[in-house]
């Protein structure tokens, strides 16, 4: 698109010879809010928050515009430029090499755009990011916010009022939970508090089946307000909501929306490795707004931060069922990988396996990549046929891992697709291959954390095979004993 400034006003022009593209304009002009301008609800409830291009906006340009004009819409750079570098606007990225030209038909020039965010729709040097400046659409809540009828443990309960104090105060808080703490019961108060003062609030995470499996219990702890599921495909891409429960992608399109926002596995990928998502969380929360982390394995940094008080967090060292966590073993298992080549494992692992067939204990065991997963799989259906394997390219994932939960499978091979977000109620964990790097601290972590979750099932077995200690493999083993010892302590074990 090209504009004109005329009267202190951005008007949208198809001529060449007096008009720029969007991001060539030095200064975009706001006009006042006019209080007597009937002003589109629709429009409203689409714009409030968000950042979004006109072919997102099912509305008529004369409309947006005559919006803008009456000060009721926002225009803003798509690419803005610090000195002669371009940066993205919507993705914040920087790096010359994820930018691109192209014969633009829109302003008629050769045009810049952004490669990052692509996927959210081209934002180029004509671009304009469309947004709300109007008020924001009434919320309107019942009398009983919350219907939750659970209980929470002592160290829930701690967890949780500092969650409140944190989003009443707009503050940043981790909250460093073991897995299968309950963090999702510790965010209900916070949540309710946010709603009771017509605070917005945002529920993000890395991955999709995270969105899936959360907004179900969301919205049965809170049947009476609106919550918006977002993920890529969604029907909810256009509701207005107080409670928004998001994959971190979905962020892209939120600008300064939220007055809390709740990151959920802070640690996960691709969280930790793309900036563009780390930006869009930040851009998405209003300049005065809380920001709850949440983790069971929080990076070295925001441990040591932790540690030496440069981070507010809080930890929830015990699960609710107040059994500690399976300390993992280290077993030797000599070059595994060169035994494999001759279609063979060690003899450990081997009856590690077995004692679980025979004993009926189900078992899922971790393998640092594919191809060492698949070659071993027909020397372990020798010990029994029903044991399968999966990672994520599989397209029966999501029907396996249903049988494991059913029990139709005993063991379940797995690559680390399967380190988290997965519950089953009694099972036992091995890993083969500890030492590979791909078995981080934080992997590890997660891993020994798919056992002893259910109250019904405590304990659990965790044994890290390996072909020779890892700095890794310890650090995961201190932290879990770490967490034990605290909640010894704090009187949350019993």
């Amino acid at each position: 698109m090209r504009f004109i400034i005329k009267d202190e006003i951005l008007i949208p022009s198809n001529t060449l010879d007096d008009s720029l593209p969007i991001s060539q304009i030095p200064a975009i002009p706001q006009p006042p809010i006019q209080p007597n301008y009937l002003y589109n609800r629709e429009l409203q409830q689409l714009l409030t928050g968000k950042q979004l291009l006109l072919d997102d906006i099912p509305f008529p340009l004369n409309e947006i515009q005559s919006h803008y004009e009456n000060g009721y819409i926002t225009y803003r750079k798509g690419i803005n430029q610090s000195g002669k570098k371009p940066i993205c606007a919507r993705c914040g990225n920087k790096n010359l090499q994820w930018f691109e030209t192209y014969p633009c038909s829109c302003c008629g020039e050769t045009c810049l755009y952004c490669r990052k965010c692509l996927m959210m729709g081209r934002i180029s040097g004509c671009t304009p990011l469309i947004g709300w400046n109007g008020p924001v659409p009434d919320t309107i809540l019942p009398a009983k916010i919350s219907q939750w009828k659970g209980t929470l443990s002592k160290g829930q309960m701690e967890a949780s009022n500092r969650v409140v104090d944190a989003i009443r105060e707009n503050r940043e808080l981790l909250v460093w939970a073991v897995c299968g703490a309950g963090k999702t019961e510790v965010l209900f108060a916070g949540i309710e508090a946010a709603l009771a003062a017509k605070k917005r609030i945002c529920i993000a995470t890395p991955r999709t089946d995270v969105v899936l499996e959360l907004t179900p219990r969301l919205k049965a702890a809170f049947p009476e307000i609106t919550v918006a599921s977002l993920y890529g495909g969604s029907e909810d891409r256009h509701l207005f909501a107080p409670l928004t429960i998001a994959t971190t992608h979905q962020l892209l399109r939120f600008y300064h929306a939220f007055d809390t926002v709740i990151l959920d596995e802070v640690d996960a990928f691709p969280f930790t490795v793309e900036e563009s998502l780390q930006h869009a969380a930040l851009q998405a929360r209003k300049p005065s707004s809380a920001m709850i982390y949440l983790t069971a394995t929080p990076n070295e940094k925001w441990q040591r931060e932790c540690r030496t008080g440069k981070r507010p967090f809080t930890t929830i060292p015990a699960r609710f069922h107040r059994h500690p966590l399976p300390v993992p073993e280290f077993v030797w298992c000599g070059n595994w990988q060169k035994q494999l080549q001759k279609d063979k494992l060690p003899a450990n692992l081997l009856s590690w396996i077995k004692e679980r067939i025979l004993a009926n204990k189900q078992a899922l065991v971790f393998f640092p990549h594919i191809p060492l997963m698949e070659k071993s799989l027909p020397i372990l259906r020798l010990i029994a046929p029903t044991i399968e394997a999966v990672h994520a390219e599989d397209p029966e994932r999501k029907e396996k891992v249903q049988k494991v939960r059913a029990e139709e499978i005993p063991l379940l091979l797995t690559t680390t697709i399967l380190e988290r977000g997965v519950t089953f109620p009694n099972i036992d964990v091995a890993v083969i291959g500890a030492e590979d790097s791909i078995f981080t601290e934080s992997a590890l972590v997660q891993i020994a954390g798919r056992a002893g979750r259910s109250k019904d099932h405590p304990d659990g077995v965790v044994t890290f095979f390996h072909y020779g200690k890892t700095d890794e493999m310890l650090k995961a083993r201190r932290q879990i004993m770490a967490m034990n010892r605290e909640g010894i302590k704090r009187g949350l074990l019993d």
